[in-house]
């Protein structure tokens, strides 16, 4: 697991005998039939504290669970790419406050939903353009197709709308055909969970002058050492690649059943495609991530190579919202609670854990993907966790909350 030797948990002030509280967990919710198997890692103080493997990569193919075994981390794929155009924003290339019509002039003249009926929609003019910030915090007034909350989402899922993880045209095509699709809030006043990091994968494919996918591998994957992180999974590693489930029914003593939603021997992530999403298109493992968060723990820097400023990660890992979540946004989706946290640029942030109703830090900063994977950061404990499985939806269990718990209770120093 990662190049990083194991330690006891003393010796980075945490109790083994607490930490076990993580193992007995993870086996029950395997062994219930809920999850097919997990991987999780602790790390504290730049050492690995717990890494435990339990359960199946596959269940029909009866593959164990490895510590090499790659995952679909979807959203998970964000804080990387908004790394990538943060690096960029170093180079003086972009202004948070511009406008992204700069770069996308179709950008300039979005207009936003307000209502309507019988499948007509009134729009007005967006009150102010776009800007990077707006798309690094979800507050752009973009959505998901997914939502199923409003007309602008359907517009999303229509047959000639956008899927920056079906498409097969090009990033440059799926992003300007988004432009002419009204907006669901003006910029800058709601928290919208969106797309906007799939624009922003174009947007460093326009400002870098290369493919997204190949600056992210370039710049960010490679440097990094994350070498089982990219946007398809080569032939070589299929053999390591997990399924993933959706849940079916309880049964009537309350074991779980699992559907197969992706065969790792057939999925789409087995070949490249044209169209790379920076908002969910990559698949990693549980090493190659613990490298990225031991890379913003040391504030952009990671085995002598420093990819961000410290004040440019400081900077993204503070709240710029208008308050929390809540006060900003409709909570529609669940790879976060939302009152007692903010959004930095990439990361929620934890403002107040009493609000959040969690144990927890003030600044710590995380995220999670679809298919139930989660990692969180947290400076002041100097504490990275690590959790891999591969069941849709994220909403399906608290495992991300109860794991919070587990792993804070055990810090004794």
């Amino acid at each position: 697991m990662d190049t990083l030797p194991l330690v006891t948990p003393e010796q980075v002030g945490l109790s083994a005998a607490r930490l076990d509280r993580v193992r007995t967990w993870m086996h029950q919710w395997v062994d219930s039939g809920k999850l097919a198997g997990m991987v999780t890692c602790v790390m504290r103080k730049g050492q690995l504290a717990f890494a435990e493997v339990y359960g199946k990569a596959d269940v029909a193919r009866d593959k164990p669970m490895r510590p090499d075994t790659i995952f679909r981390i979807y959203s998970m794929t964000k804080p990387l790419t908004s790394t990538a155009i943060m690096m960029l924003y170093e180079e003086g290339r972009f202004q948070l406050d511009d406008p992204i019509s700069k770069f996308i002039p179709a950008f300039a003249n979005t207009r936003v939903y307000v209502g309507g009926s019988r499948g007509k929609m009134e729009t007005v003019p967006a009150e102010r353009e776009i800007n990077f910030r707006d798309l690094l915090t979800h507050t752009s007034g973009l959505t998901y197709g997914f939502m199923e909350s409003t007309p602008v989402d359907a517009a999303y899922r229509a047959k000639d709308g956008v899927d920056f993880q079906t498409a097969d045209t090009s990033l440059k095509q799926l992003v300007e055909k988004l432009a002419t699709i009204p907006l669901i809030a003006q910029p800058g006043k709601a928290w919208n969970y969106s797309v906007a990091t799939d624009v922003l994968g174009y947007l460093v494919e326009v400002i870098s002058g290369q493919p997204f996918e190949k600056f992210l591998k370039e710049r960010v994957i490679d440097p990094l050492g994350m070498v089982d992180t990219d946007f398809h999974v080569p032939k070589e590693k299929h053999d390591r690649f997990a399924a993933n489930y959706s849940a079916g029914p309880l049964s009537s003593d309350g074991r779980g059943k699992l559907d197969l939603i992706d065969d790792p021997a057939k999925s789409r992530y087995l070949a490249p495609r044209k169209v790379n999403s920076g908002g969910g298109g990559l698949v990693s493992t549980a090493s190659d991530y613990l490298r990225f968060c031991r890379f913003m723990l040391n504030k952009g820097e990671l085995d002598g190579v420093r990819l961000l400023g410290r004040k440019t990660v400081e900077l993204m890992t503070m709240n710029h919202l208008n308050g929390d979540m809540a006060d900003m946004g409709t909570p529609r989706f669940s790879e976060s609670t939302y009152t007692g946290i903010g959004f930095g640029l990439g990361f929620s942030v934890m403002i107040d854990p009493a609000k959040a109703y969690i144990a927890g830090t003030q600044g710590e900063f995380a995220w999670g993907g679809a298919a139930s994977t989660a990692f969180w950061i947290d400076p002041k404990e100097d504490m990275a966790v690590v959790l891999l499985t591969q069941l849709m939806p994220s909403s399906t269990y608290p495992i991300r909350r109860e794991l919070r718990v587990l792993t804070y209770q055990a810090i004794i120093d």
